[in-house]
Order: C-alpha cells, then sequence, then structure tokens
C-alpha cells in the first residue's frame, strides 16, 4: 500500500457525493475533483478540466472536502487538554488519517502545547503567527492550533497532488514552506527539513495506536 494511499480517511462510495470531494486511487495519486458521480462499475469525475472516467476497481478512497466556513468539532477544555482527542478530530474535519497528524504534532513539538521553537512556532504543530494569521486561527488555543496545522497539511498535499513525490513535498513545505520547495524544485537541501522529512515518515511508517483509527 503506497504512501498516499493511507493518508486519506476511507470513505464508501455512494451513488451521488456532493460537491468538492478528495480522492485517493489505489496508485497512490490523490486528486480535487468537483463532483463524483457513480454509474454501475463506472466512476464519473468532474473538475474544471473537464470529466474523468475511472472504474470503480481504481478507486480507494473518496473523502468529503471539509466546508471552510463550518467550524470545527468543538472538544472539551475542562482540565488538562486532551491534545489527542483534538488530533483526531482535526484529522477527520480535513479527511486525513489520524496517524499523519499524529506525527507531525510529534517531531514538530513532542505534543507540547507551551512548546516555542527558537524561530517562533507555537505549540503541537507549530504555526508560524504569520501562517496562524493567513489560516485564521489563534496559535496559543489548542484546538485552533491543530485545526489549523491539519489544515495546512491537507491544502499542502492538495498542492502538489499531481506531483509523484506528493507526501514529501507536503511535507518539505510545513517546515520550510511552498516558496522554498518551488525555489529548489523539490525537498531543500537544508539539514533541518531533509531530517524533518525523515522524522515524520519513519514515525508514520512505525504501527501504533492511531493505526487502530483508521
Amino acid at each position: 500500500m503506497s504512501l498516499q494511499s493511507t493518508l486519506f480517511v476511507l470513505f464508501g462510495a455512494a451513488a451521488l457525493l456532493p460537491a468538492g470531494q478528495i480522492v485517493t486511487l489505489h496508485s497512490g495519486q490523490v486528486i480535487r475533483v468537483d463532483k463524483a458521480d457513480r454509474d454501475g462499475d463506472q466512476v464519473f469525475f468532474k473538475t474544471a478540466a473537464g470529466v474523468t472516467i475511472l472504474n470503480v476497481s481504481e478507486v480507494k478512497s473518496i473523502v468529503q472536502e471539509p466546508d471552510p466556513n463550518r467550524p470545527a468539532p468543538v472538544v472539551a477544555k475542562t482540565g488538562k487538554p486532551d491534545t489527542r482527542a483534538m488530533i483526531r478530530a482535526a484529522a477527520k474535519a480535513n479527511g486525513l488519517t489520524v496517524k499523519i497528524v499524529e506525527s507531525i504534532a510529534s517531531v514538530e513539538s513532542g505534543m507540547r502545547t507551551d512548546a516555542v521553537s527558537p524561530k517562533g512556532a507555537i505549540g503541537v504543530m507549530q504555526l508560524m503567527p504569520g501562517t496562524a494569521r493567513q489560516l485564521g486561527v489563534d496559535p496559543h488555543d489548542v484546538e485552533q492550533n491543530i485545526n489549523g496545522g491539519a489544515r495546512l497539511l491537507r491544502d499542502l498535499l492538495i498542492r502538489y497532488e499531481n506531483d509523484p513525490d506528493q507526501v514529501r513535498k507536503a511535507l518539505a513545505a510545513y517546515n520550510a514552506g511552498p516558496g522554498a520547495v518551488a525555489r529548489y524544485q523539490g525537498i531543500p537541501p537544508y539539514k533541518e527539513t531533509r531530517d524533518y522529512v525523515r522524522k515524520v515518515l519513519r514515525k508514520f511508517d512505525t504501527p501504533s495506536a492511531a493505526d487502530a483509527e483508521q
């Protein structure tokens, strides 16, 4: 099973799915479509470029793209923040597996809510203040921080959806920014970024309790 095909949550293909879908193929490719319409053994995917017809057997999963205007699931804030519960909720809200979001949170901050990097990145998934503003979240609010980080990862995966190195580029962009990935036409030669990508993928490949949630 490819890395790409395990990042998005499996969603049973219905006869007619609402607009805005993230589709994962058995080949590992991840694409965004406006609408998916099933007719027998064929699935019709509509995008701005036209209609693509695939056999049902080629489709690994289809997940509804989250509505950015819809509030994320509320997680109780009583007592010590349950960061793992927030990660599970954020992963589900953004169509991602729990494991990839946990892997990033672990490498970024050790899942600590009070972690601040030397460069000023804040909290569990280490959002920079400028990035948090672009995402419209308060990085000091743990739940918003995690939701923002998960949404950022989802957007980066979609950004590189047609790239054979999709996942590694998305992780590199999460760490160093899309500009650096574009400038070097791939993973930047920064030791920090290359170590980061390697660590996240190593954690992602290591079985854990999160695997049971997929």
